[in-house]
């Protein structure tokens, strides 16, 4: 089966930065979508960002201006760099590819001061 890995969370305080990064087992040039959705306890989840395989990339209101998505097709790997944390960007982060449907297991963003 296709593998997506997270890795990159944490605790930070308001104001800080973190990057967030998705290993791929096979080629993401294969993946027309690769996307960022988040969960905080009790919460929906919800869609952060994604990228199409032409390139183009798109933000939920909430993180338009703080966040950014990209990917290096080389290393299978898309990247979602974090700026301006707020607490209510506290939740799991997990990787999404698609179609079908891939999901990775998560990695936690704590942000408190």
């Amino acid at each position: 089966q296709v593998q997506l890995v997270e890795s990159g969370g944490g605790s930070v305080h308001p104001g800080e930065s973190l990057r967030l990064s998705c290993v791929a087992s096979i080629s993401i040039s294969q993946i027309y979508v690769m996307a960022w959705y988040r969960q905080a306890p009790h919460k929906s989840r919800e869609l952060v960002a994604y990228i199409t395989q032409p390139g183009g990339a798109n933000y939920s209101a909430a993180v338009k201006g703080r966040f950014t998505i990209s990917r290096d097709n080389a290393k299978n790997t898309v990247f979602l760099q974090m700026n301006s944390l707020k607490p209510e960007d506290t939740a799991v982060y997990y990787c999404k590819g698609s179609p079908p449907e891939y999901w990775g297991q998560g990695t936690q963003v704590t942000v408190s001061s």
